[in-house]
C-alpha cells in the first residue's frame, strides 16, 4: 500500500481504498435500517521538514449514521508548497473529488444499489475570512461533478475531522 491508495483508520490503522469501502459497507450493514451521510472533505497546512517547504493536505472520508455517530478514515499527501490561497482551496477541492470519483462507484457497487446514504463534499471555505470570494466557484465545481457541497459552518468534514490530521 502506498500514496493515493492508502488511508489510515483510527480504529483500523492502516487501510487500502478496497479496505476503506469494505468498512464502510460493513458499517452500513451493521443498522441497515439507519440512514447515512458520507462526506468527503480535505484541508491543508503549510509545513516544513529538512530545511522544504510544502503544503500537507490531507483527505478524510467519513461515514456518519445520523444521530448515532460516525467513523472515518483519512489520508495524507504532500506536495510543494502552495504559492497561495486560491491555489490551495482548488487543490483541497480537486483532491475531495478524485476521492469520491474512486469510492462512489465502488461502494455504490458493493451496495447493490442500497441508497440509504447521501455524499456530501465538505469545501473549507465560508462567508468570513478571505475565501468567502471563492465559494461560487469550488461550490460549482463540485455540482458541477454532480455531488452535493457543504461549506462552512457546515463542512466539519474538511474543517474538523481533516484539519485534525493536517
Amino acid at each position: 500500500m502506498s500514496g493515493i491508495d492508502t488511508f489510515t483508520s483510527p480504529t483500523l490503522g492502516r487501510v487500502s481504498l478496497e479496505e476503506v469501502i469494505e468498512g464502510i459497507a460493513n458499517y452500513l450493514y451493521e443498522e441497515p435500517q439507519s440512514h447515512y451521510r458520507l462526506v468527503i472533505g480535505t484541508d491543508s497546512q503549510d509545513r516544513r521538514a529538512s530545511g522544504r517547504k510544502y503544503t500537507n493536505f490531507v483527505t478524510a472520508v467519513v461515514v456518519h449514521r445520523i444521530g448515532k455517530g460516525g467513523r472515518y478514515f483519512w489520508r495524507n499527501g504532500k506536495k510543494e508548497q502552495m504559492r497561495s490561497l486560491r491555489q490551495k482551496i482548488y487543490t483541497e477541492t480537486f483532491r475531495s473529488l478524485e476521492v469520491a470519483e474512486q469510492l462512489v462507484p465502488k461502494l455504490s457497487t458493493k451496495l447493490n444499489g442500497n441508497s440509504n446514504w447521501e455524499l456530501e463534499i465538505h469545501i473549507d471555505v465560508g462567508q468570513s475570512g478571505e475565501t468567502r470570494e471563492m465559494i461560487k466557484e469550488v461550490v460549482g465545481m463540485v455540482m458541477g461533478n454532480g455531488y452535493t457541497a457543504k461549506t462552512k459552518p457546515d463542512s466539519f468534514g474538511a474543517s474538523s475531522v481533516a484539519d485534525r490530521h493536517a
